[in-house]
């Protein structure tokens, strides 16, 4: 579970209704189950209309997406495909196949590929079909991440609506009723509140995580691509390594850099033993 995002949600939306008590406000005064109808459902409705259903239907799975912390783990990966390619080169690209079966944690995207190597897909070919899945699977990311960016364009609007109509009704019944015309307004811009609040705090943020975890699991793909072509084509263990380290960031370059520190330290210690 994404702790992070939670604990920032409940942290956003605690600081916002606490400044309001420390001013003297009512949590009571916040709450408008008409200003709600107005701006949640309004903006869902014209959220809905302005998708095919075909991309609302995976709005539940997006919210799941949201929260599930991936644990974006390229050092591992890298030494897998490493792995891999050393396999291969001794003993041939069709033991791969046991790779497949017996490693319960290798990555689906890899495993496709790994399908295609085995299947007598020539390279370019091979790159091709991982590369159109790629691109369909960065379409469908954009479309998900859209309809939020949608809902969150829309509810301000839906709070403007919500208020004006709070206060055409206001103006209407104020002969009758001038001494309750403050307490009116006010629940009349209680829809604005609404509106902004769940556009910059709920909608928008959901928008921007899901880009973000779109553009890692792009980078982690890619590499994943580039890695499996090098081991098609017979590359040296080692360079597909130093290749795949291009698609690090500088703090993962640095876990690296530190990890092979230790290796080779191991290493000639080993050698040191032997010479003894």
């Amino acid at each position: 579970m994404n702790i992070g995002y939670i604990i920032a949600f409940v942290f956003s939306w605690a600081s916002i209704i606490a400044a309001f008590l420390i001013e003297g406000g009512s949590i009571v005064s916040l709450l408008s189950p008409t200003g709600f109808m107005i701006v949640i459902l309004g903006t869902i409705g014209a959220t809905v209309m302005s998708f095919p259903l075909s991309d609302i239907k995976h709005v539940p799975k997006l919210f799941k997406v949201l929260i599930k912390n991936d644990k974006n783990d390229l050092l591992s990966l890298i030494e897998q495909i490493k792995a891999m390619s050393k396999t291969a080169r001794t003993k041939g690209i069709l033991s791969l196949e046991k790779e497949i079966v017996d490693q319960t944690d290798i990555d689906p995207f890899t495993k496709r590929g790994l399908e295609f190597i085995l299947d007598g897909l020539d390279p370019v070919k091979t790159r091709e079909a991982l590369e159109s899945d790629l691109e369909m699977m960065s379409h469908r990311h954009k479309a998900g991440a859209a309809i939020f960016e949608a809902a969150g364009g829309y509810a301000p609007t839906m709070g403007i609506i919500g208020t004006v109509m709070g206060l055409i009704n206001v103006l209407g019944q104020m002969s009758s009723n001038p001494d309750g015309l403050g307490e009116s307004i006010a629940v009349a811009f209680i829809c604005t509140l609404y509106g902004i609040a769940t556009a910059n705090l709920i909608w928008l943020p959901i928008a921007s995580t899901l880009k973000m975890k779109s553009k890692e699991e792009i980078v982690r793909n890619s590499m994943i691509i580039e890695g499996l072509i090098l081991l098609q084509e017979g590359a040296n263990p080692n360079f597909i390594e130093d290749k795949l380290k291009g698609y690090l960031s500088k703090e993962d370059l640095a876990k690296a850099g530190g990890e092979d520190s230790k290796d080779a330290k191991k290493s000639s210690g080993k050698s040191k033993k032997k010479g003894k």
